[in-house]
């Protein structure tokens, strides 16, 4: 991982650049705002930037999003109000790292902020089977596609393969084609040159040459409209791109792989995805069972993610108790790791004694105690929606979904049936109607 730090590094900034270096990072650093833009158009792919919140943060989110450049930034200062910091993610920063620094917390914050995810963890026989298949075809250079349910940790079984192939020494580049706007996704897969359109002033590369010589990574590409899954298809075929403006093509040396949450195939039934993309990226397929069926996994990850939280949240380490497994056992886990995980971080926090017990689990609906698993809430008596406008009841609903599923937008998705697009949609709307939105949630399993 590449981060880019915005500021001095003589005082709490450096330390905390010393201990993201401990943890693995890779730093570039930039004295102001304008030289940091500059480094971002560079050659160098950055995953996450971290910004003095005393330097011109908005200033540098609006040239980001004018340029085209999705990269998160992470507010950080010491001795910042909460004002300040509420102001800095409106301003456009995904998160506020308080400094003096804490190693743990900056190690959350950065993975959560940049997308990346944790280590395989798997115990149960189904998980091991399909390891086992990833393994044998990681060396290869086919293209791979990894389906599975919202949750279920396709990007982590994806850096597992990079890890496992000839390129482990290139760069692994992730490109969540449901998370950027479509304006911006052309430009982010293939790049730019100098006034290539309204504020392009300088030339910028786009994933598929930052990613030369490695794995491209592209996450939920059921999502890329059918304009952009045309201009895919012919990169995967002639093994070249054409930045936007650009008067030549680039040649790129790159390994695909591709997740999705859908049914590739009945997308192509639907005509919402090309066939020939389908079977050009479908080489090997390798399917992630959903949570409910490798229930193997789970006391794997409950204590992963306990001694995960419990150090990113400066918190005593509590193990979890056999009666918390056997109720997070009954679970059917319709948000699969990713809520497992989500649930855990909360009983981290809720949690008292020496074990985390099944009173601290919460659950859908906001239970707590009682059943094994999640119930539906009473809904017959409808009187209190009555009177009111269904568009209101929809927002009242979505933002409630996001409050329960800690921001997680593609967790929210996939609880409110919608698509990742049409919720990024609404809560645009409703930001702009000056409805409060609920942050991105950190630390989340994609």
């Amino acid at each position: 991982m590449r981060v880019l730090i915005i500021g001095s590094l003589s005082g709490p900034l450096g330390a905390a650049a010393r201990m993201a270096v401990g943890r693995g990072v890779l730093l570039d650093q930039a004295d102001d705002v304008e030289v940091a833009l500059e480094r971002l158009r560079g050659s160098v792919p950055v995953e996450a930037v971290l910004c003095d919140v005393s330097l011109d943060l908005g200033w540098l989110v609006d040239a980001m999003a004018r340029e085209r450049i999705a990269v998160p930034v992470i507010a950080c200062g010491v001795n910042v109000s909460p004002e300040r910091a509420a102001l800095a993610i409106r301003h456009g920063a995904r998160e506020f790292l308080p400094l003096p620094p804490d190693a743990d917390l900056i190690a959350a914050i950065l993975e959560a902020a940049s997308g990346q995810t944790h280590r395989l963890v798997v115990r149960d026989p189904i998980m091991l089977d399909l390891l086992a298949r990833a393994d044998q075809v990681a060396r290869a250079d086919a293209s791979i596609l990894i389906c599975g349910e919202s949750g279920t940790g396709k990007e982590v079984l994806a850096r597992h393969l990079h890890r496992k192939s000839r390129r482990a020494s290139g760069a692994f580049v992730a490109l969540n084609c449901a998370a950027i706007p479509e304006n911006l996704l052309e430009s982010e897969m293939f790049g730019h040159e100098k006034g290539a359109f309204s504020g392009a002033i300088a030339r910028r590369i786009g994933r598929f040459e930052a990613a030369d010589g490695g794995t491209l990574l592209l996450d939920e590409i059921s999502e890329m409209d059918l304009r952009l899954q045309a201009k895919l298809l012919r990169v995967l075929q002639e093994r070249e791109i054409d930045r936007l403006g650009g008067a030549a093509p680039v040649k790129v040396d790159v390994r695909i792989l591709a997740t999705s949450n859908r049914d590739l195939l009945a997308e192509v039934s639907r005509g919402t995805f090309r066939e020939d993309l389908y079977f050009r990226l479908n080489v090997v397929s390798l399917r992630l069972p959903p949570l409910r069926e490798r229930p193997g996994d789970i006391a794997a990850l409950a204590e992963h993610f306990a001694r995960r939280y419990a150090e990113a949240n400066g918190v005593a380490y509590r193990a979890v108790s056999a009666a918390c497994l056997a109720r997070l056992r009954a679970c059917p886990w319709r948000g699969n790791v990713r809520e497992l995980e989500n649930t855990i971080h909360r009983a981290v926090l809720l949690a008292s004694g020496d074990e985390i017990g099944p009173d601290a689990i919460e659950l859908l609906g906001g239970e707590t105690q009682g059943a094994a698993c999640f119930k539906p809430q009473n809904i017959g008596d409808l009187s209190g929606f009555v009177g009111r406008k269904m568009e209101d009841v929809e927002r009242a609903l979505i933002i409630e979904t996001l409050h329960h599923t800690l921001g997680n937008r593609t967790h929210a998705a996939t609880i409110l049936g919608i698509s990742i697009r049409a919720l990024r949609n609404k809560l645009r709307d409703y930001t702009a109607q000056g409805e409060a939105v609920p942050p991105p949630a950190a630390g989340a399993v994609a």
